[in-house]
């Protein structure tokens, strides 16, 4: 063991690096067959087109694009509870933090995946860098995105650094050699000392200030993507904000649900207490209501201007084959989340 200044831990927090059951492993099987599966079905896409997809003229965005825009907006989650909320000095979200930032660092990579699928042929991702228009949102799009997934991955590894160095100076000795030296190489020699702590936090206090903007202006430019075009209801200047509030509605979704399974799984229950779930179940109330005040601006909008084909999509939403989508959207994003919370 190192001359370190790193406190004893709760055995309960090392437990799940130190011992892996037989529910690990089947989660693992599981989850490595849904990739194998996507594999093969993605190698399927790029021997016979991308028309297998089924999207085509006029259908030109689908279930990839679909997947961008939500995995997006679930990195907001990060943003949101840890930089927000750290300088706003709420000391609640501690224990909620690592959660918050890691779903950011990995949703921006499921999302960046998607675009890649999307593209049909991975290769023409040089042609947007090489050759890309600046007039176009989609290079907008791979700037703020390519931005923000590098802040975050700072951000999320600057407040791990204490962690990696307990994780170096408390593992037992049979951990194997290579996690012993990984672990010693990422805590970048912490001892816990008050110049490396002030450091530290002011290092974590400038990328909390950079990473707001960031997370604001990637949804943001996803949403011109749509907002750019001349499209009835997506031609809108409402497009921007309104994207910004579903991501963060969405992000802290996902973040309750991954406390959930964690704490259970764990047997967190000392430190995921009721009072995160309560500040948490406020902040998506809250959301909830933003969006549906912003979904509520946008119909009245459209309803009032009554342009015909506006109207088409608006009345294809209310009454028509996409009624059933739209007010189930309604039911679980609006009246479901008041009526609990």
């Amino acid at each position: 063991m190192s001359n370190s200044q790193t406190k004893p831990v709760d055995p309960v927090l090392l437990a799940p690096i130190l011992h892996t059951g037989p529910g690990y492993w089947f989660l693992i099987g599981a989850l490595s067959a849904v990739v194998a599966w996507g594999l093969y079905a993605w190698v399927h896409q790029l021997l016979e087109g991308l028309g297998v997809t089924g999207m085509n003229r006029p259908i030109y965005w689908g279930l990839y694009i679909s997947n961008f825009v939500f995995f997006i907006g679930i990195s907001h989650a990060g943003t949101l509870i840890s930089a927000i909320l750290r300088l706003a000095g709420a000391e609640w979200r501690r224990p909620i933090t690592r959660a918050a930032e890691a779903i950011t660092v990995f949703a921006l990579i499921i999302a960046s995946t998607q675009i890649l699928a999307d593209m049909g042929r991975p290769d023409r991702l040089l042609n947007l860098l090489f050759s890309g228009r600046f007039q176009s949102p989609l290079l907008w799009d791979v700037m703020a995105v390519g931005m923000y997934f590098l802040g975050s991955i700072v951000y999320l590894y600057l407040p791990l650094i204490p962690d990696l160095a307990i994780l170096r100076d408390q593992l037992p000795a049979t951990t194997s050699a290579w996690r012993r030296w990984l672990y010693r190489v990422l805590a970048l020699g912490w001892h816990g000392g008050f110049e490396q702590r002030r450091r530290l936090d002011k290092a974590i206090g400038i990328m909390a200030i950079l990473i707001i903007p960031l997370a604001v202006s990637v949804h943001t430019v996803v949403s011109w993507i749509f907002g750019m075009t001349l499209q009835p209801m997506w031609h809108s200047t409402i497009f921007g904000p309104y994207f910004v509030a579903g991501a963060i509605f969405s992000g802290i979704a996902a973040l309750l649900i991954v406390m959930i399974g964690f704490r259970k799984a764990y047997h967190l229950e000392a430190y995921l207490k009721p009072i995160h779930f309560s500040h948490l179940g406020t902040l998506l109330l809250i959301m909830s209501l933003l969006w549906f005040y912003f979904t509520f601006c946008e119909f009245l909008t459209a309803i009032y201007g009554n342009e015909p084909h506006e109207m088409r999509v608006v009345l294809y939403k209310l009454t028509g084959e996409y009624a059933p989508f739209f007010w189930t959207m309604v039911v679980t994003n609006f009246l479901i989340p008041v009526a609990m919370l």
